[in-house]
């Protein structure tokens, strides 16, 4: 109980000298910090006696009472190298948490797309986008770590897409941590706006330059209006010793399509809970990923999938692999209402083992209220089939490359749906470097 008192009065103490620096914004957004905070000290941090966060202990975050990294920009060498090609000319960069005008670049985005700072655009003339969307998917809940990153909102981005305007260019958000101070925290915050047949493609990048110690907090909305679509990607990269809990949660209207694919490379323990909720008839949305993880690495993704509305379609189709003394958890939940007649929802969870020691907890679920759907899950653990890597070696390939050919080959279902050459090469070279690793040991 001591211990507990004792995060609450730190992070109390935080939150009012954060608060205070923020004087001047709108009086709705101090109303909505100051219940977000309200929030995480009545929940506190989540324990493993919760069914959601049975397999992942967060007790590590809670002990260590991250602080909020100092507004200070630090100076980065090769921040290019983080960069997707494809979004040279259309990125905001991040460092620490605060926004870094020189190293962002926006040529490439129409003038009609609002690209922001999320920081200034709660002090502009953003108003009423704000208002009418932050907080609504992510605001009310159980969850604390969305609860702490609204107390502490401020770095981030906005985008809106007008009705009708496709982005031809892919938007990237990186967000880099840089070497500086040890056992900080930041809390990145996303809305994106896509409004009536729109089109927009969103490249978010967490990374690295070291591998120092601190936590991520990060909270992404998604609103997909009516005929629009957005295609998302999630490339989660953080130093070995990085704590990464992250949501992402969308709503999907009317004929609109929502595409997600999450990349889980770093970081010692990561989490990320995935919300989409299908609000209007022939809303659907894919949410697809792969999760890459070594010796000492623990990640976690819970998703749902709510169809609301007749008509409606998903596919997640998720793919481990895991080595060494690693471990993976995945809790898939697809829920389909009463009147979400005509639902076609498809869900598959796969796991590669290439160790003993490695465990994998999966819980795929249906939740039904609908006799006139066609829904079907599956999930499977296992290890490098026999057959498969007998015929390789009858050809003469060495027993450790077979076994490498045959991994990559297990992963290349994802990493072919990724349309962006940058992501692939990135995912090809962590995929191989990992492989490559092991082959030499």
């Amino acid at each position: 109980m001591s211990q507990a008192v004792k995060e609450k009065s730190i992070y109390a103490d935080a939150f009012r000298e954060f608060a205070a620096a923020r004087a001047g914004e709108p009086a709705w957004v101090e109303r909505l910090r100051e219940g977000a905070f309200e929030r995480f000290e009545e929940l506190g941090f989540p324990t493993t006696d919760e069914e959601d966060w049975k397999y992942t202990n967060v007790a590590p975050i809670a002990r260590k009472a991250f602080m909020p990294a100092a507004p200070d920009q630090v100076e980065v060498v090769g921040v290019e190298t983080f960069v997707s090609a494809e979004a040279r000319r259309s990125r905001l960069v991040f460092v620490n948490g605060v926004y870094s005008p020189e190293h962002s670049a926006r040529e490439a985005i129409p003038s009609k797309v609002l690209v922001e700072e999320l920081g200034a655009a709660l002090t502009g003339e953003h108003g009423e986008v704000l208002w009418n969307h932050l907080g609504r998917l992510s605001g009310e809940g159980d969850d604390a770590f969305d609860a702490l990153n609204t107390a502490f909102l401020g770095s981030g981005a906005l985008i809106r897409v007008p009705a009708g305007v496709v982005v031809e260019a892919p938007v990237q958000l990186l967000f880099l941590t840089a070497p500086g101070e040890t056992e900080s925290a930041t809390f990145p915050r996303v809305l994106v706006v896509a409004e009536r047949d729109s089109r927009l493609d969103l490249i978010e990048t967490y990374a690295a330059v070291d591998d120092s110690e601190y936590f991520t907090d990060a909270v992404v909305e998604v609103f997909v209006g009516e005929g629009a679509g957005v295609t998302h990607y999630k490339v989660q990269d953080e130093a070995g010793g990085a704590y990464h809990v992250a949501s992402t949660r969308a709503e999907v209207s009317k004929d609109a399509v929502y595409d997600l694919t999450t990349v889980t490379l770093g970081a010692r323990l990561s989490r990320h809970d995935i919300e989409v909720v299908l609000t209007s008839p022939g809303a659907s949305c894919h949410v697809d990923g792969l999760y890459l993880v070594g010796d000492g690495q623990h990640t976690d993704t819970h998703s749902l999938i709510d169809h609301r509305e007749p008509n409606g379609a998903s596919r997640q189709n998720y793919k481990g692999i895991l080595d060494g003394k690693s471990r993976a958890v995945f809790n898939g939940r697809v829920y389909v209402h009463a009147g979400a007649h005509g639902t076609d929802a498809q869900q598959s969870n796969k796991n590669l083992l290439l160790s003993t020691d490695a465990r994998v907890d999966t819980k795929p679920q249906l939740e039904i209220y609908n006799d006139d759907v066609k829904c079907a899950h599956g999930a499977t653990v296992g290890q490098l089939e026999e057959e498969e890597l007998f015929y390789l070696l009858s050809r003469g390939l060495h027993r450790d490359l077979a076994r490498n050919l045959l991994t990559y080959g297990f992963a290349e279902e994802i990493v072919k749906k990724i349309k962006f050459d940058s992501i692939r090469a990135q995912l090809d070279e962590a995929i191989l470097n990992r492989l490559h690793a092991r082959l030499e040991a």
